[in-house]
């Protein structure tokens, strides 16, 4: 990562003469909007924000990680992806940034993407429970397993990468010995469902989550310390394979979440470039969008108008103040 982060760093610097041309330079832009919540979110805000602040011409086109990345690695399209998680393209990345097709233009997620295992806050305050070690001293607390006498540790849905992380995990915390049996969620909807049954029931829920997300906007949860320090060596080396031949619990690292222009874009983008390199929000601000968003059957699109509207606060500070302007009388 420090890698293209220095290439970044140099690509950014470089750019910065690009960056004082009139607003006119934006011209036609294409933003993926990638195919989950946070990053459909963000590609709205930036067409509201670059088509009425800047004067740019904004198509969304559908996407996804890979083939997104693909895409503007090697034909330049779309123009940027709001939400990359870089950790899932890291090694191509690195190449791609090196050699200049691709520029990390921000990092859009300031607390970057949060895995990990989780407990309702009620429950920690109320039993004291900090850490995994604490959970899994307490198997009657969390009910949901097939064996009324075992607790239930909620897995990562069938088919993602997560899947054998969190199974990892269990095994290197010896959870079974200590009285749980890892549940199969089956789909990140029967995931959620386990967790909003939980709360509704007010009982105890133990398992693998993620930010940002509605959930964590809806319920109050809390991430435990696992007690165990980021291995990338052991990570990479045992922790996500299906084989892992000798699991140990190991924190999960944070995950790099940037906003990947082209190079073509960040040669011709003019002063739009440099909102993009200044925007970022944290899990907690996107989570409670998300929730708001699941509440009200909202689309990616009012959820964007419903963010702009109501949390200047936080946006305007990535735009000058005449562009904040007029962004405001078209809201």
């Amino acid at each position: 990562m420090s890698k293209f982060l220095a290439s970044t760093t140099f690509a950014c610097l470089c750019l910065g003469t690009a960056a004082m041309a009139d607003d006119a330079q934006c011209g036609s832009i294409t933003v993926a909007e990638m195919n989950w919540a946070s990053a459909g979110l963000a590609a709205w805000v930036d067409k509201i924000i670059l088509e009425e602040g800047y004067g740019c011409d904004v198509a969304l086109v559908a996407g996804d990680t890979m083939p997104t990345f693909t895409s503007m690695n090697e034909k330049s399209e779309p123009d940027m992806a709001p939400e990359l998680w870089v950790n899932a393209v890291k090694e191509p990345l690195d190449k791609a940034v090196a050699e200049g097709r691709i520029v990390l233009a921000s990092e859009i997620l300031s607390d970057g993407g949060v895995e990990g295992i989780w407990v309702p806050t009620w429950l920690a305050e109320e039993h004291g429970i900090k850490t995994l070690a604490d959970a899994l001293a307490h198997p009657e607390l969390f009910p949901g397993a097939e064996d009324d006498s075992k607790g239930a540790w909620f897995g990562c849905p069938s088919g993602w990468a997560c899947q054998s992380i969190n199974r990892n995990q269990f095994l290197g915390a010896k959870a079974e010995d200590k009285g749980f049996e890892l549940v199969d969620s089956g789909s990140a909807a029967a995931l959620d469902g386990s967790i909003a049954r939980a709360f509704n029931r007010k009982e105890g829920w133990l398992g693998y989550y993620w930010a940002p997300t509605a959930i964590l906007g809806q319920y109050d949860m809390t991430k435990l310390d696992l007690e165990a320090e980021v291995n990338s060596e052991r990570w990479d080396g045992c922790m996500v394979k299906s084989d892992c031949a000798d699991p140990q619990v190991t924190e999960w690292p944070v995950s790099d979440v940037y906003t990947a222009v082209t190079g073509e874009f960040a040669d011709k983008a003019g002063i739009a470039l440099d909102y993009v390199k200044a925007r970022s929000w944290s899990n907690d601000t996107v989570n409670q969008m998300l929730a708001w968003m699941t509440e009200n059957q909202a689309s990616n699109e009012d959820g964007a108008y419903e963010f702009l509207e109501n949390h200047a606060d936080i946006w305007t500070a990535w735009v000058p103040e005449d562009v904040a302007e007029k962004v405001k009388s078209a809201l």
